[in-house]
């Protein structure tokens, strides 16, 4: 599962095509619905111990930000994607979700 989004206005094609951009990316990756999640589990206890018993469940994941450059935010995302579906999600077991914004180059 993938959902994207852009903050800033598509820019003149011409001069896209020659200037990079920078962009971040919010990665989430989260375990399947069906799929055990032992930290989860872990951490449902854990608060349970401090007094919280009114948590029903809790499904652990994983948060990255990456920072890259591209020629458009459709290329970002399009470059996201792949790093999700080859590394950074299993998709037997994982969905994964983004955002890709336009930040100021450092």
């Amino acid at each position: 599962m993938r959902v994207s989004s852009t903050t800033r206005p598509f820019r003149d094609g011409a001069a896209a095509d020659r200037m990079r951009l920078m962009f971040l990316a919010r990665v989430y990756v989260t375990l399947k619905p069906a799929v055990n999640d032992p930290p989860g589990l872990t951490i449902r206890g854990g608060l349970h111990s401090l007094g919280f018993t009114s948590v029903e469940s809790v499904r652990a994941g994983k948060y990255m930000e990456i920072q890259l450059e591209a020629g458009s935010a459709a290329e970002a995302e399009a470059s996201v994607t792949e790093m999700c579906r080859k590394l950074l999600a299993n998709p037997v077991i994982e969905d994964y979700r983004f955002t890709v914004e336009e930040v100021a180059a450092v």
